[in-house]
């Protein structure tokens, strides 16, 4: 089923690869993926919880929460989501060696 999902959408392959680094909180994944794209990826608040929704539903993610008392949720890549996140690095680095064969692309 998560096949159905490659190419990833710029929200979540960000989100994944935040997650590789370890667990995160919503707002800390934001700032992480901003600061690695330049804020070329900006995410509110909006795509940033529904991505982050969508992502626990289909399990590629997990919430936990950091106190024990349910009032900070971290999140955590799943081995699924990592596998996902794999495939999605496979398939674009083949689009990469289409282009460089182009001379597209040093």
């Amino acid at each position: 089923m998560s096949e159905d999902l490659l190419p990833l959408t710029p929200a979540v392959f960000h989100t994944l690869l935040t997650l590789a680094d370890g667990p995160g909180h919503g707002y800390a994944i934001a700032q992480a993926v901003e600061a690695r794209t330049e804020n070329r990826v900006r995410m509110g608040p909006g795509t940033l919880y529904g991505t982050l929704a969508r992502l626990v539903e289909l399990e590629l993610i997990r919430e936990d929460t950091a106190d024990g008392q349910g009032r900070r949720r971290v999140y955590r890549l799943t081995m699924a989501g990592e596998s996902l996140l794999r495939r999605e690095a496979e398939r674009m680095a083949a689009d990469v060696e289409m282009l460089r064969a182009k001379a597209l692309l040093q």
